[in-house]
C-alpha cells in the first residue's frame, strides 16, 4: 500500500450538542498550505498519490478525514452536515494548525466544499481547485426528480434522503461496492449503457451493487481495497450521506455559492470520462471565475486522482508553483 503520512486528531470545534468536533489529518511538507478535500464515499486517503507529490514541490500538504468519516467526528444529527458546518471544519483546522491561508483542492463533494471557501471564507482562501467538480450551483432536488419522472429509487442522491435507507443497503456491502467503485474510466457512451435498466435511466448503482460487473480496471492494489473497506465496515455511510440530506438547506441558506464570481486564482481539472461530473458541465466558469486555468485529462475517469496520478500532479504542482511560490 502507498505510503502516507500517519493522521492526527485536530480539534476543530464543538458540534451543536457541545462535544468537541475532531478531524483525523494526514499532512506533509512544509511552506504555503494546501489542503485537500475529499468526495463520497472516500477518505484522505484518497489523496495519498497527491500529499507526498505537493509536499515535494515545496508545499504544505494537508488531506483531512472530513467530517463523518473514517477517524473523524460523525455527530447524530442529520443537519450538522451542510456547508456551514463543513466549511467551519476546515477553517478550524487552520486556525490550530497555525496557518492564516491556504489553496483548497477539491474532488466530487469535496469540490462542492471547496467552492464554499472563498464565498463563505474568503479571507482564509488564497486560491482554489476543482477536480472534476465545476464552480456552480448543487442541483435541486426537484430537478433530479424530473430526471427520473418522480421514481426516487433510480437517482441514488434522492434514495439517500431518507434516513436510514441506504445505509441499510450499504453498510453491509463496503467490500463489494468498493471493488465495484474503485475502477479505472471507460468510454462514456460504454458506461451510459450500464444506466438504463427496463428502458429506464438508473443513475443508483448503490442499490443494486451485486447486479453490476464492474467497469475499467481496478485503480487500487488489494491492500488499497482492503483499507478501504476495512474503515467503511467500521463506520458506516450515514456521515457522508448526510451531506446530501443537507443540499436543499445549503442552497437556501448559500445562494451566493456557483453564482457569486470568484476573483482569487482558480484552476478546473476534468476527465474526460467522468460518468459523474462531465467535462461540460464547467462550460459556464470563465464566466464566474476571474483568473481561471481549465485542464482535461484524456482517458480518465470519475476518481483521477487515483487513476492517472502523475497526469494529475503534473497540472496541479505547475499551477501551484506558477501562482503561490
Amino acid at each position: 500500500m502507498t505510503t502516507f503520512a500517519a493522521p492526527t486528531l485536530v480539534t476543530v470545534g464543538k458540534s451543536k450538542d457541545g462535544s468537541d468536533i475532531r478531524l483525523s489529518v494526514h499532512q506533509q511538507g512544509q511552506g504555503p498550505a494546501v489542503v485537500f478535500c475529499h468526495g463520497f464515499p472516500e477518505l484522505g486517503f484518497s489523496w495519498r498519490h497527491q500529499l507526498s507529490a505537493v509536499a515535494a514541490a515545496g508545499f504544505r500538504a494537508i488531506a483531512p478525514d472530513q467530517r463523518g468519516y473514517g477517524a473523524s467526528s460523525a455527530p447524530a444529527a442529520i443537519d450538522e452536515y451542510g456547508l456551514t458546518e463543513l466549511t467551519g471544519d476546515l477553517c478550524g483546522m487552520l486556525d490550530q494548525l497555525g496557518i492564516e491561508r491556504a489553496v483548497f483542492v477539491g474532488h466530487d463533494w469535496g469540490g462542492f466544499v471547496a467552492w464554499a471557501m472563498p464565498v463563505l471564507h474568503p479571507q482564509r482562501t488564497a486560491g482554489v481547485v476543482g477536480i472534476c467538480t465545476p464552480y456552480l450551483a448543487f442541483p435541486s432536488l426537484d430537478l433530479m426528480r424530473m430526471m427520473v419522472g418522480g421514481e426516487d429509487e433510480r437517482f441514488y442522491i434522492l434514495w439517500f434522503q431518507p434516513p436510514g435507507q441506504a445505509e441499510a443497503v450499504m453498510d453491509p456491502q463496503a467490500e463489494l461496492l468498493f471493488e465495484r467503485l474503485l475502477r479505472g474510466g471507460v468510454p462514456i457512451e460504454q458506461m451510459m449503457t450500464r444506466a438504463f435498466v427496463g428502458g429506464k435511466l438508473d443513475m443508483n448503482p448503490f442499490r443494486r451493487l451485486n447486479e453490476l460487473e464492474g467497469l475499467g480496471e481496478l485503480i487500487v492494489t488489494e491492500d488499497e481495497l482492503a483499507h478501504y473497506s476495512e474503515v467503511f465496515r467500521r463506520t458506516g455511510f450515514r456521515g457522508g450521506i448526510n451531506w446530501y440530506r443537507n443540499i436543499e438547506r445549503n442552497n437556501r441558506e448559500h445562494p451566493a455559492i456557483g453564482t457569486q464570481k470568484l476573483e482569487l486564482p482558480c484552476l478546473m481539472i476534468t476527465a474526460e470520462w467522468d460518468a459523474a461530473l462531465r467535462p461540460e458541465m464547467a462550460a459556464g466558469m470563465p464566466a464566474l471565475c476571474r483568473d481561471l486555468e481549465m485542464k482535461m485529462i484524456p482517458k480518465a475517469g470519475h476518481w483521477v486522482q487515483q487513476e492517472l496520478p502523475a497526469e494529475l500532479n503534473a497540472i496541479l504542482i505547475d499551477w501551484l508553483q506558477r501562482r503561490f511560490r
